[in-house]
Order: C-alpha cells, then structure tokens, then sequence
C-alpha cells in the first residue's frame, strides 16, 4: 500500500471521479472502475463462501484466490502493471483438474444450488464471468494484460467445478437442468 488511509473519506469523489493507482482520475462509470468493482465484488462474494463450514483445502485455494484478485484488482487500477503469473493460471489448471478428476463425467447442464456452500460458490462463479467481461471490454480499448483475462476464465471453471466438490463433499447431488420441464400446464 503506498499510502497509509488515515482517514476514510476525501470527499475527492464527490465529483463522480475516483483516483486509479497511478494518480489518474477516472469516472466511476468508466468501464476501468466496472470492472475494479467487479473483480472486489467477487472477491467478497469468495470472502462471503470462507464464512462457510468448508474443508480445509478448499480453504486455503480460496484464501490464495483471494490474494490474487487483490492483486489483479491492483492491476487494474494502475494501467501496465502486472501482479498475475503464468504460474498463477498454472495453479488454478491444476487444482481445477485435480478436483475435476475426482467428479463424474457431467451429461446434462447443472442450475446452480444443492448445498448452500455450492450455491455461494456459484454466485461468485457468475460474478467471475462478469468480471471476465468488464476485462475483456477494457482489452478493446486500452492496454490490459493478458493473463488478467487467463487467470479469470479459469477461476471461473475453477469455482464451477469447486460447486460441484462442495455438493459431493455434503452428500447431496448436482441439479440436474430439465429441459422444457415447465412446459406441462399442470406444474406449479
């Protein structure tokens, strides 16, 4: 942190401008801020899964995560930077796989739910992907690196599959997607 908050407010904001990490201004409806915001939004959404009764690996992938989102979220408030290693995405493959190897193959689409852990876990999965896309939307425009938008899309295959962990590791199953299941007139 290159400056210590001794105070909370500014009031510098009050202009509908906030300070990115390198002295800039920019709108708060800028697509930078978007996507600073979602990539924080997410982050709590992992912050509001940790208050969960999880095992304790899945803790510490989580708690990891979470540092780095910090870090691209850093990124992202300072143009050119990079805080985000290849090793980085590297890990994320890894765990992704070494969980994935231990589900059934997936034969139909799953809704989010089961388990509350993995109904949260698929909240921050859906809020991962729209950070992808703020990220990518920036990309179109401006300088963003591409292992920002590496690391985000296998996070958020990394939290589909940690979904269907968490369901597994409480006994309950994954809910099955019935297409054309509201169709009857008679279903409630």
């Amino acid at each position: 942190m290159g400056k210590r908050l001794t105070k909370i407010y500014t009031r510098t904001g009050d202009d509908g401008t906030t300070g990115l990490g390198d002295g800039t201004r920019s709108a708060k409806e800028s697509s930078r801020i978007e996507a600073i915001g979602t990539v924080d939004e997410l982050n709590s959404c992992i912050g509001v899964l940790l208050a969960e009764n999880l095992e304790e690996g899945a803790r510490l992938k989580l708690e990891n995560i979470q540092h780095d989102l910090f870090d691209l979220g850093g990124d992202l408030s300072i143009p050119g930077r990079n805080s985000i290693s290849e090793a980085q995405v590297t890990r994320l493959e890894t765990q992704l796989d070494g969980y994935n190897s231990t589900l059934s193959a997936l034969k139909e689409f799953i809704l989010p739910g089961g388990t509350r852990a993995a109904a949260l876990c698929h909240v921050a999965r859906a809020v991962c992907r729209r950070a992808e896309r703020c990220v990518v939307r920036i990309a179109r425009s401006e300088a963003v690196m591409p292992l920002h938008i590496q690391y985000l899309n296998r996070l958020s295959d990394f939290l589909f599959v940690l979904s269907r962990v968490l369901n597994r590791q409480h006994g309950e199953e994954d809910v099955l997607w019935q297409p054309g299941k509201n169709r009857a007139s008679d279903c409630v």
